[in-house]
């Protein structure tokens, strides 16, 4: 998957977005924000996408986004409960109809057995779905795994909300 995929993803996600008149929000934290870079490279993203947070370190994701210190002390930032924390905080926070958050472990460095490089777990909410979270292990070096979490995390919002 290159650029002009994950460009062809987003355009996707916008132009339901736009039919329905709802509002998508995003909660990054391995992936730096380059969600909400994909999405906003779409001409006329800005009637479809509210805002985006990049909260790399737990301070963020707690101030931003409201996730208790005792989730990320008793599971790690890279949980199945953050990321479920991370959507629902992402959705309120900008009131937007739907969000996905992502935390990760992309390399090279940071990764345990438990948890190894390419662990990345992401957290999708909709004002009117159930939310839901996916556990992804992606291969290959630092771009590599955000690319492939990206790419993931566009994927899945088409084939749920959309």
């Amino acid at each position: 998957m290159n650029d002009s995929d994950l460009l062809m993803l987003s355009t996707r996600i916008g132009a339901a977005l736009k039919q329905t008149g709802s509002v998508i929000t995003c909660a990054e934290s391995c992936t730096g924000g380059w969600v909400a870079k994909v999405l906003t490279d779409v001409a006329g993203s800005s009637g479809w996408f509210e805002r985006g947070f990049v909260t790399y370190s737990n301070q963020a994701k707690s101030e931003m986004l409201g996730v208790k210190a005792s989730t990320l002390e008793q599971h790690g930032a890279v949980s199945d409960p953050v990321v479920l924390e991370m959507a629902r905080g992402a959705l309120a926070a900008a009131g937007a109809d739907y969000a996905v958050a992502i935390s990760g472990i992309a390399g090279p460095d940071g990764g345990t057995l438990e948890k190894p490089v390419g662990t990345v777990w992401f957290g999708f909410a909709g004002r009117h779905r159930t939310v839901f979270s996916q556990l992804m292990h992606f291969d290959g070096e630092r771009d590599a795994v955000r690319r492939q979490a990206v790419h993931f995390a566009l994927k899945t919002v088409i084939d749920t909300f959309l």
